[in-house]
């Protein structure tokens, strides 16, 4: 393949940087919930977020005032969205079928798509209001048909984030808490003497919020490990390169690690969309996070196919990939490593982040080589069961199973295999006098 850099990362260490301080503050922090419950979550609210109310958890008439609190149009369009987002969850949960097959006489196997009992969606807030996660965290695990969805997010400088809270009541949330960082996800994950624990925690952060699920994954499930968020465009040579600027300008003010890359196969192209950033980035209200993150890590590549610029977005794998080509269908073809593909100028990453209904927590860092991101599959376990009703093929088994097992030593479960092959076929035990009566 061959490309010219047109725009480089200023460092690939930075993205990657040592999170040696991160790690040891989220076990410490991880390690007091543990030990103290409610109380240690109480401090680490007081010292992290300046807020400790009498409950963190809301009460219904709460959530009632704080819910009226907020405008009209904005419920409307909370609404709207998460209509949205649960009319594509149900059509993903109806492609699930639980099935059922008979591969010998009398013997059956199948499976069951069985949803999680309990279920901890975490809503960051911070800096933004993020309601949109609200709805991609809850309505799934709701549509999924998970029972008890405890939903936690933080207070914004002391402050409750209306907007998200009704996000979060009208998602369907059983339990809602003003709750955030580090001491959300352990009370969720290890439970406290009022935050009974959940099985499965979904739901983005920031680094030490990523850091508490990677640390309590497998006493906890959660979704994905998330890192910053990534945009690529493959643009060739129609494409706007106006809207090319405006759209990696857009992912790019999540952080100041968030890298936003363009393939392009058009020099003229790459470089217009360039001059454009350099000309947008002054007077964007979020320039403190977008121009760190364009400067120290956008990338601009420059290659001679559509096909090549789909070959190397491949080999980035980034969370949220747009495809500005003449025929952007071509991409559903020739890529397959990728969090979200946005196919076409109609279609922008912004959509899928707040409203369209496909789900916006996907996977970062190359971590889209082996899987997708979240959706309502995550809040179901698919498990198998299996029952052999015909003494004939139960015998039959029987002798498979003891040629198979003394192949691995097994002399147990070769025995297993034993009894059944001799109660049903009337042969005699080679290792034992018992004898089964017919």
């Amino acid at each position: 393949m061959s490309q010219t850099v047109l725009k480089a990362a200023a460092s690939a260490d930075q993205a990657r940087r040592s999170t040696t301080d991160v790690a040891q503050t989220v076990a410490n922090i991880i390690d007091s919930i543990r030990e103290r419950g409610d109380a240690a979550v109480r401090d680490h609210s007081q010292t992290f977020d300046k807020w400790s109310p009498d409950s963190f958890r809301l009460d219904p008439d709460q959530i009632k005032k704080i819910v009226a609190q907020v405008p009209d149009q904005v419920i409307e369009d909370i609404t709207q969205v998460q209509a949205n987002v649960r009319r594509f969850a149900e059509a993903q949960r109806a492609s699930l079928a639980d099935i059922e097959i008979a591969t010998e006489p009398g013997v059956y196997l199948g499976h069951r798509h069985i949803p999680i009992a309990a279920a901890g969606a975490y809503v960051p807030g911070g800096r933004y209001p993020l309601t949109a996660s609200a709805h991609m965290t809850i309505v799934t695990a709701k549509v999924a048909g998970v029972p008890r969805v405890a939903a936690c997010t933080p207070p914004i400088r002391g402050q409750i984030p209306a907007a998200t809270i009704a996000a979060m009541h009208l998602a369907g949330a059983d339990e809602i808490y003003l709750l955030g960082g580090v001491q959300a996800v352990a009370a969720l994950a290890v439970g406290t003497e009022t935050i009974e624990r959940v099985d499965f925690i979904a739901g983005p952060g920031n680094a030490y919020v990523a850091e508490a699920k990677r640390q309590l994954f497998g006493e906890v499930g959660i979704d994905l490990f998330a890192g910053p968020t990534e945009t690529l465009i493959v643009a060739d040579d129609s494409a706007d390169p106006f809207i090319v600027a405006v759209d990696l300008l857009s992912q790019a003010e999540h952080g100041p690690d968030s890298p936003a890359v363009l393939i392009s196969t058009s020099q003229q192209v790459a470089e217009r969309a360039m001059a454009y950033i350099d000309q947008l980035l002054p007077t964007m209200p979020t320039r403190d996070f977008a121009e760190r993150a364009w400067n120290d890590h956008g990338q601009v590549h420059l290659v001679a196919t559509v096909e090549e610029a789909y070959a190397l977005a491949d080999r980035f794998a980034s969370e949220h990939v747009q495809i500005l080509t003449a025929q952007p269908r071509r991409a559903l073809e020739s890529m397959r490593n990728y969090g979200a593909l946005f196919l076409g100028e109609g279609t922008c990453v912004s959509y899928g982040d707040k409203v369209i209904g496909t789900n916006h927590v996907l996977p970062t860092r190359g971590a889209a080589r082996y899987t997708g991101g979240l959706w309502v599959g995550k809040y179901l376990k698919t498990v198998t069961y299996q029952e052999v009703t015909d003494q004939q093929s139960s015998a039959a088994l029987g002798r498979l199973c003891g040629r198979a097992a003394r192949v691995e030593l097994f002399e147990g479960h070769a025995r297993s295999g034993d009894v059944r092959e001799a109660k049903y076929s009337g042969r005699p035990l080679a290792w034992s006098d018992h004898t089964f009566t017919r």
